[in-house]
């Protein structure tokens, strides 16, 4: 398993969000390229960048992602906000190894497909999550529709993986909701990349035994509960 960073940009910045809440803002650093060099001096291999602003329709953060496609020497997953063809063929083109779609992916298969034909093995679709259900539109609506059914749905496209954020811990370091993914993990055909409540190494490697390829860390980095150096070091691939 490997364990992946997240950026998540707001307004220019880095920032951490409690439970995917703009009005729970735990952390913030003004230049991005700071948590670039910090996370790639440690040793991580795969970053995750979020455009949270171009998520939740509030403007967007291409300054900023240009900077890190620009200096970063580490694999980038990039999303936020990607809901058109052109968006997604504009951050391959300017460098991102994938790029993560989530709300259109969901609630458009026809344009998954045709997304997925175009670039086979380069595409990662976040399913962000609370109880069960999926939302959509940076949380700011949870559809009807059960995460395993989506699974169902997603394993019938070639895709890099699903990323699946437990959005309910969000944030916390409560640990990470393992009845949820495990129940991904075994129904899923694809990679499985994990998200949300992570706030230590057990956490990591309780993940890591349920068969999860990559897990997203954002809280317990920035706020050194989590050892940068041994992370990288022990979650590597």
């Amino acid at each position: 398993m490997i364990a992946i960073p997240a950026i998540d940009l707001r307004g220019g910045a880095c920032v951490q969000l409690v439970g995917g809440s703009f009005a729970d803002e735990k952390v913030r650093i003004a230049d991005p390229l700071t948590a670039l060099a910090q996370w790639e001096e440690a040793g991580f291999r795969r970053l995750h960048v979020v455009d949270l602003d171009a998520a939740t329709d509030r403007g967007d953060n291409r300054t900023a992602i240009d900077a890190l496609l620009g200096d970063a020497t580490s694999v980038l997953q990039i999303g936020g906000g990607v809901r058109t063809t052109e968006h997604l063929d504009d951050l391959l083109s300017r460098g991102a190894q994938y790029v993560v779609v989530g709300t259109r992916a969901i609630e458009d298969v026809d344009w998954l497909r045709d997304v997925t034909s175009r670039y086979p093995g380069r595409v990662i679709v976040a399913a962000d999550v609370r109880e069960r259900r999926v939302s959509v539109r940076g949380w700011k609506k949870t559809l009807d529709l059960n995460i395993l059914d989506a699974i169902d749905t997603l394993n019938d496209f070639d895709i890099a993986g699903v990323l699946v954020t437990a959005v309910h811990v969000e944030g916390q370091m409560k640990g990470p909701d393992l009845g949820l993914i495990g129940d991904v993990v075994e129904r899923a055909e694809c990679h499985v990349i994990a998200s949300g409540g992570i706030s230590n190494a057990d956490d990591l490697r309780a993940l890591q035994s349920l068969g999860v390829h990559g897990a997203v860390i954002g809280m317990a980095l920035y706020t050194g509960a989590l050892d940068p150096r041994a992370t990288a070091a022990e979650f590597s691939e």
